[in-house]
C-alpha cells in the first residue's frame, strides 16, 4: 500500500482515517499537527511532526492528505496545500467504497469523498475539497479548489461552486447557478444564486 501522512489532527481527521481505512488503498504512516501533539495519537495513529516535516516524508516517498476541515473559510488548507506544493509532495486523492463517483466524473488531487456521498455523471471536482458524507454533486456541476460541500448536501445540476465555497449540510442549490468566490452557504438553506 502507498505510504500516507495525514495533515491536522481533530474531529475531521477521524472522519478522514474511517474512509481511507476502509478504501485500503493507503498505509497511514503518521500525523503532522502543532509540535505539543507529538506522540499523543488520534485512533491508533501517532502524531510525527509539524509542517515543517513535510519535506522528509516527501523524501521517503509518502503521499499527503489535508485532515484539517473547513468552515468558514479555506485559508488554512490553503496555506497548507501551498507548502505541499512548495516541497513537491504528491498529494492523495481519497474515494470512501461506499461513495458513489461516475466513471465520466473528474475529482482533483487532494479531495476526500467521504462515506455515502453521490458524484454524477460529468461533473468536475478540484484540488483540496472536501465532499462530506452523503452530499450529493449531481450531473455537469463544476466544484471548483478548496470547497468544502458538507453532510446531506445537495448540488443540482450545472451548478458551478467557486473556489474557497462552504456549503452546509442540507443545504440545497437550485439548478444552473453559480456561487460568488469564496461564499458561505448556511446549513439547511436553498441557494438561489447571489442576490
Amino acid at each position: 500500500m502507498q505510504k500516507l501522512i495525514l495533515l491536522g489532527g481533530g474531529g475531521h481527521c477521524k472522519s478522514c482515517i474511517d474512509v481511507i481505512e476502509q478504501q485500503a488503498k493507503y498505509e497511514i504512516v503518521g500525523i503532522l499537527d502543532k509540535k505539543e501533539l507529538i506522540g499523543e495519537k488520534v485512533l491508533g495513529y501517532e502524531f510525527v511532526g509539524t509542517d515543517d516535516d513535510i519535506k522528509t516524508y516527501v523524501d521517503q516517498g509518502c503521499e499527503f492528505l489535508i485532515t484539517l476541515g473547513q468552515i468558514r473559510t479555506s485559508s488554512v488548507r490553503r496555506s497548507i496545500y501551498s507548502k505541499l506544493v512548495e516541497s513537491n509532495a504528491q498529494l492523495a486523492s481519497v474515494v470512501s467504497p461506499r461513495a458513489y463517483v461516475s466513471k465520466y466524473t473528474e475529482i482533483g488531487k487532494g479531495t476526500i469523498v467521504m462515506h455515502d456521498a453521490l458524484i454524477n455523471t460529468s461533473a468536475k471536482v478540484g484540488v483540496n475539497c472536501i465532499i462530506n458524507t452523503k452530499a450529493l454533486i449531481e450531473h455537469d456541476v463544476i466544484i471548483e479548489d478548496f470547497c468544502h460541500i458538507s453532510t446531506g448536501a445537495v448540488v443540482n445540476g450545472s451548478v458551478i461552486v467557486k473556489e474557497g465555497t462552504f456549503i452546509g449540510s442540507n443545504a440545497v442549490s437550485i439548478e444552473c447557478v453559480v456561487t460568488g468566490k469564496g461564499s458561505f452557504i448556511k446549513a439547511g438553506s436553498i441557494y438561489k444564486g447571489e442576490q
